[in-house]
């Protein structure tokens, strides 16, 4: 696999089982620094075993997503388009043998209905996801920008859909150029495992089956202009260890390549799926508590990168990780087209099976109570704070100011428009204890904000 060098991969963390006196207290230091650790240090970090050093680490971890983004928490949704799959991945319920599951690509009518759904709920944010049709031309690239199209052109009351991110599969250059055309924020694309024995393995046939295809789309990304990227890996497939190292090589390709690493970092667990049992079968299953301490590791190794969670994770383990490094999270999720305006492909239709069921209100109601903002922020892409110019206020730690101000006003516009008014009391409480935060200057211009949302304005931002 392209500039993935599994031999030093296992090297380092052979060496990391042992490593020298006061190496994991530096690591972390470094972290605290807001720099980015290298692979060698991040091993240390994934094989430290002791009790006080867990505990360092992820108190560290909280210590660092504090100093960069604050306490917002983003809160999108995914849509999917389409489950017509025709690869044959093992883990997933699209694969193209399984005949548990409804197939349905949504039309523009569907995808019409599916937004405002979303709208009707209180969602900003969304994620268009889409299985691979085996034809990822520039035809297949067309429909995804009708889709992106169809979901910017609705409208509920006075909200629309202010970004729109996209999880497809690879596309020639000229494909990417059509998405970048549409106004998407970050391309997302999983390596899912970067060992390439287990991706063989698990991809056996379909064009997901070519792993340098996979890892080359991201750079075709970035040639095509999109300088907003997502990557991530399926935790479960291989060691967990190997994999967040792979992911950190693949990081510092990007860098090395493009001068800007991934925006986001995607951290999927293995969860049960119609037509497969990949889950329970897995040698390499990732406990609770190997979970907590791989995503706290994450945030160490990349101070600046945002790192997504999903709703696969319990209610209680979203909580938990919303502390240590987690900056952005699904609410709501639905994972079969159709699945959010009733006309479903049915529950057989979904790709996974949901551990966290909440509404948006509910997740949102457990945030403020554990005093973090949820955010509807989209900020940054209309200021064109985008790709090195984001990573360059967000690596110094200097966006924080941006994220909370801007979290705080989409929190206020959701309250008054869509909040049960139980969360709207917890939630104006939460907004009057961090204004006293804010400077003189920042809680008069919050206040003039304020005033505008009452009068009916809506996505204003700093």
């Amino acid at each position: 696999m392209k500039y993935i060098d599994e031999k030093n991969i296992f090297r380092l963390l052979d060496k990391g089982k042992d490593p020298p006196d006061g190496a994991v207290d530096e690591a972390i230091d470094k972290s605290l620094a807001l720099k980015r650790l290298s692979l060698e240090e991040t091993s240390y970090l994934l094989n430290s075993r002791s009790k006080r050093d867990v505990r360092r680490i992820l108190e560290a971890a909280s210590l660092v997503k504090s100093r960069i983004y604050g306490s917002r928490v983003v809160i999108f949704a995914p849509l999917y388009i389409n489950n017509t799959c025709v690869n044959n991945c093992l883990y997933c319920a699209f694969r193209k043998d399984n005949i548990l599951i409804n197939r349905r690509r949504l039309d523009m009518e569907d995808i019409a209905k599916e937004t405002v759904s979303l709208l009707k709920s209180g969602h900003k944010r969304v994620l268009a996801v889409s299985s691979e049709s085996g034809n990822e031309g520039l035809a297949e690239a067309r429909y995804y920008v009708e889709a992106i199209r169809t979901m910017y052109g609705q409208e509920y009351k006075n909200s629309r859909i202010r970004r729109i991110n996209i999880n497809c599969a690879p596309l020639p250059e000229e494909g990417f150029k059509l998405l970048k055309s549409s106004g998407i924020g970050t391309y997302q694309l999983f390596q899912e495992t970067y060992h390439g024995d287990t991706y063989k393995k698990v991809h056996p046939s379909g064009p997901k089956s070519d792993p340098d295809n996979r890892l080359d789309a991201i750079d075709r990304a970035f040639r095509a202009g999109i300088d907003d990227v997502g990557i991530g890996a399926l935790f479960g497939l291989y060691d967990h260890k190997f994999e967040v190292l792979a992911l950190l090589s693949h990081v510092e390709h990007l860098e090395r390549t493009f001068g800007v690493g991934p925006h986001t970092i995607s951290v999927p667990r293995i969860e049960p799926a119609l037509g497969t049992d990949i889950n329970e079968t897995s040698p390499y299953k990732v406990s609770d508590d190997d979970f907590k301490k791989l995503v706290a590791v994450l945030r160490l190794a990349v101070p600046y990168t945002g790192i997504i969670l999903s709703t696969r994770e319990t209610p209680e383990m979203r909580d938990e990780l919303f502390r240590l490094g987690i900056s952005q999270v699904s609410a709501a999720s639905r994972t079969s087209p159709g699945g959010y305006s009733g006309e479903k492909a049915g529950s057989e239709g979904a790709q996974f099976f949901l551990s966290d069921h909440r509404s948006l209100d509910e997740v949102i109601a457990s945030l403020i109570e554990r005093g973090a903002i949820p955010s509807f922020c989209t900020a940054c892409y209309r200021k064109e704070r985008t790709g090195e110019t984001f990573m360059g206020l967000a690596r110094p730690g200097t966006i924080k100011g941006k994220c909370a101000l801007n979290a705080l006003i989409t929190l206020k516009e959701y309250l008054k428009d869509f909040a049960s008014e139980e969360v709207k009391e917890k939630g104006n409480a939460l907004i009057e204890r961090l204004k006293e935060e804010l400077s003189d200057q920042e809680k008069k211009q919050l206040d003039e904000f304020f005033i505008h949302i009452e009068r009916g304005v809506r996505d204003e931002h700093v």
